[in-house]
């Protein structure tokens, strides 16, 4: 039973105290609102200790690696092996040894109030806390409940497979030791970056994708490199096969993998990157009329339809699965709570300081692969079933002069998605090695709408890889005066204020490589 004396009210309760929840709660703390947040695991969440900071840190040494191995002079002191126990030592340091002693010093600086435990809906605006030891809180919100809990790893309902014992991203993220064999099930972000790190630390590495090829929702170039580079690592893909049933009849022994395809493979670890699935099922979502276990839908602000005072921020509410896009719905919605709650109004359209719009316009994502691939905004067939009238313009990486002195033998290839209409960028996918850095740079440009009269005034440094920025612009003039003017120079053309007219065709443009001077 809830003991009264226990219960406190807050003007925000947060549930779930990963990145998602620990902004909610700055931002309503920065506007004066008292806030308690809820956490029934570590606080920090899956990004601090099996996801975004453990991968990266596993997948580091390796492309430094590969880029030393490119580099001459180099090259010949980095043939041997990766110690494989000193990157999962230092894996284990930037996962703070799975403590979150940091990140509660942190919550508590800024003055919100921890509870360890369960947190449930029980009714409107009202939160109920079970903790460890079994005691329960009751927590009232006078504003805003706002569920950031996240989503889980799943593993598909196959014969055997719960008994097999299978790694999820949480396992493969935090595993002590290097399997022999590992077999991966899925093409996605996790599974490909996780290939790259085991194949790399000395694991023999079989992919098992349903689909024609590895990252789906890039651009098929894309997948298409990064495959490359992992079958010439020794990893084996095996697209256009689904696995059927899985074995492992001896607890620590090896796990037996059967596909539809009629293969059989054995291995020592088998890893599930199929999908994820919201932490809602055991939020107390029917106290308030949803159904638990589901994702909830919300407007711009992060706020669940229906509902004045409820919030779910994250991957709760599906619009995108990524640690970063989740903290920037985080500061959204911790602003417009503070504003509801102060009477202030609020700017809920398109790009307002109370829309989180990006996550229509403008999602950045990097797979830290090697190549490494990023991209931003809509691909080119996105941007087609839109409805929009575009042109992709396609550049080789290995032509521009910052990338042959990053590293002999580079291959990459740059995308942008132009609205011929407008003339401004709807997407950028580049990918080669060194490029995550670059993406911010697409991610201004397509969430400024910057037009692409004014990027001919944004100047790349030379030699720098960025300079691959200069010649899409020159491959999108190019098609434009080959189609208008005959091949003739159009001085208006990339300055502002240019005619939106262009070509109609959305075949892509791969102009020849250019001078780099």
């Amino acid at each position: 039973m809830t003991d009264p004396s226990l219960n406190a009210e807050y003007d925000v309760v947060v549930i779930g105290a990963g990145p998602v929840g620990e902004n909610v709660a700055d931002r309503a703390r920065a506007a004066g609102l008292s806030t308690a947040v809820v956490e029934s695991e570590l606080i920090g969440g899956e990004c601090s200790y099996w996801a975004c900071m453990p991968s990266k840190a596993l997948l580091r040494p390796v492309v430094a690696r590969a880029d030393a191995r490119r580099v001459p002079g180099l090259a010949g002191d980095v043939r041997g092996p990766l110690d494989a126990a000193a990157v999962l030592a230092r894996r284990d340091i930037y996962a703070s040894h799975w403590q979150d002693d940091g990140q509660v010093a942190w919550l508590e600086g800024i003055g919100a109030d921890i509870f360890r435990g369960r947190g449930r809906l029980t009714g409107e605006r009202t939160v109920s806390v079970t903790a460890p030891d079994g005691a329960e809180r009751l927590l009232t919100a006078r504003h805003a409940v706002a569920l950031c809990t996240g989503s889980r790893a799943v593993v598909p309902d196959l014969p055997g497979a719960a008994g097999a014992r299978p790694w999820t991203s949480r396992e493969a993220t935090s595993a002590k030791e290097v399997p022999g064999r590992l077999v991966i099930v899925g093409g996605g972000v996790v599974g490909t970056e996780m290939a790259t790190v085991w194949q790399a630390l000395g694991a023999q590495v079989t992919m098992l994708v349903r689909g024609r090829g590895l990252l789906p929702r890039m651009e098929p170039f894309a997948g298409e490199l990064v495959a490359r580079a992992l079958t010439e690592a020794g990893a084996d893909i095996r697209t256009e096969t689904s696995v059927t049933a899985v074995r492992r009849p001896a607890p620590g022994g090896p796990v037996t993998v059967e596909a539809d395809t009629g293969q059989r493979l054995v291995a020592d670890e088998i890893l599930f990157a199929t999908g994820r699935a919201p932490r809602t099922d055991d939020l107390g979502l029917d106290t308030v009329g949803l159904t638990p276990g589901s994702w909830l839908t919300v407007d711009d602000s992060c706020r669940v339809e229906g509902f004045t005072w409820l919030y779910a921020v994250g991957d709760v509410n599906h619009r995108a699965l990524l640690t970063h896009q989740g903290k920037y719905q985080a500061r959204v919605a911790g602003t417009a709570i503070a504003a509801r709650a102060h009477g202030t109004p609020t700017d809920t359209g398109r790009w307002g300081a109370h829309a989180a719009t990006a996550d229509h316009a403008a999602v950045p994502q990097v797979v830290f692969t090697d190549p490494e691939a990023a991209s931003v905004g809509l691909t080119l067939a996105e941007a087609e079933r839109a409805g929009h009238r575009v042109r992709a313009v396609d550049h080789d990486l290995a032509a521009v002069a910052g990338s042959g002195l990053y590293a002999d033998g580079y291959r990459g290839r740059a995308r942008m998605v132009v609205d011929l209409d407008r003339e401004i960028l709807l997407g950028v996918t580049l990918v080669g090695p060194g490029i995550g850095e670059l993406l911010h740079s697409a991610t201004i440009a397509v969430a400024g709408e910057i037009p692409i009269g004014r990027l001919w005034h944004a100047v790349p440094s030379y030699p720098t890889i960025s300079e691959v920025w200069l010649r899409l612009l020159e491959a999108y003039r190019d098609a434009w005066t080959d189609r208008h003017v005959g091949g003739g120079v159009n001085g208006r053309l990339g300055a502002p204020g240019t005619s939106s007219a262009g070509p109609s065709s959305t075949t892509p443009v791969s102009p020849s490589p250019a001078p780099g001077h």
